[in-house]
């Protein structure tokens, strides 16, 4: 899992940076999945201590969970950037590039969670 919050962690730096190069600079609102992404990568190196590991991780999920939530309102709007009638299509683009990364990184730390979860169990009640 830690592996995983450094790659999507650097996925969402990578997407934050293009969208505000892309448009132009004009707002630092475009920098919100890299802003999103730094906190998952401090995070990533906290989570590197290994008593720290369980708590950072979780951690880690809220912070995703919360950049989902954050960019639904955004994401609602992608029929418009298709229809053409979008007013910041770039937004909603960016947006949606971070709901879906978030999305997919939720995904594997609730699997991750789980099976770990399974595996310690599993490892108490065969003593």
């Amino acid at each position: 899992m830690l592996r995983l919050t450094f790659i999507f962690a650097s996925l969402l730096v990578l997407a934050g940076v293009i969208a505000y190069a892309v448009s132009g600079a004009a707002s630092v609102t475009a920098l919100i999945p890299a802003f999103v992404g730094l906190a998952l990568l401090v995070i990533g190196f906290i989570a590197r201590n290994e008593g720290a590991r369980k708590h950072a991780l979780h951690v880690a999920m809220v912070i995703a969970l919360l950049g989902l939530l954050g960019s639904l309102m955004n994401v609602a709007q992608i029929g418009e950037v298709f229809a053409g009638t979008a007013e910041r299509p770039a937004a909603v683009i960016t947006s949606t590039v971070m709901f879906v990364l978030l999305a997919i990184y939720l995904v594997f730390g609730i699997r991750t969670f789980i099976l770990a979860r399974r595996s310690s169990a599993g490892e108490v009640t065969s003593d």
